[in-house]
Order: C-alpha cells, then sequence, then structure tokens
C-alpha cells in the first residue's frame, strides 16, 4: 500500500498532467496540503515511485525560462493510477466511521 505522501504527489502528478515536473508539483502539494515540501523528499519520493514502476520520468527540452535547464517531467502510469485508486478507497472505507464525517454523530 502506498504511503500518504506517495498518495499525495502521485494525485498532484495526474493533476498536472503534461505540466507534472519536480517544482510544479511542489507548488500543488503545498497550495492544496498547507504543508511544506522539501524538493528532496519530492524526488526522494519520485525515485521510490519510479523503481515501483508507478510512474515514469523523463528529461525534457531545455527551456529558456529556465536558463536552458531541462526538467524532469513525470506521468503516472496505469499501476501507478490503480494503486493509487486503492489507497484512496481504503481511506474512504476505515473513514466511514469516524465521528467527523458529515452524517456521523460519533455515538456508539
Amino acid at each position: 500500500m502506498l504511503g500518504e505522501f506517495e498518495y499525495v504527489l502521485l494525485t498532484a502528478a495526474a493533476g498536472l498532467g503534461d505540466k507534472a515536473y519536480g517544482a510544479a508539483m511542489r507548488e500543488e502539494i503545498e497550495a492544496t496540503t498547507g504543508r511544506k515540501c522539501s524538493l528532496g523528499a519530492l524526488y526522494t519520493t519520485i525515485d521510490r515511485l519510479e523503481a515501483k514502476g508507478l510512474v515514469t520520468t523523463w528529461m525534457s527540452d531545455a527551456t529558456p525560462q529556465r536558463g536552458g535547464r531541462a526538467k524532469r517531467m513525470v506521468r503516472v502510469t496505469a499501476k501507478g493510477v490503480e494503486e493509487a485508486k486503492e489507497f484512496y478507497d481504503a481511506v474512504m472505507r476505515v473513514s466511514r466511521g469516524a465521528s467527523w464525517v458529515v452524517g456521523k454523530t460519533g455515538r456508539a
């Protein structure tokens, strides 16, 4: 099963689509979670997800906006989509009994 940050990273990459690369994913993660995301943690996790076959990466062409540097692009694989769905479904199942879920009173 995925870890929380792995799930967040896969979800950010999927949402960004063809624009998924390190800095954009970091901005998306920080904006949506309200938590800081170091580039070291991001790229370590990308490497781990790639080793598991959940994402693929490649270097883009160099761009003038980046001073002639290339971007490491990220794409979620079909296996990555399946793992993310399984994680989401598990969280939803375990959350059903939680008192903060809409319609729950927290009483036994």
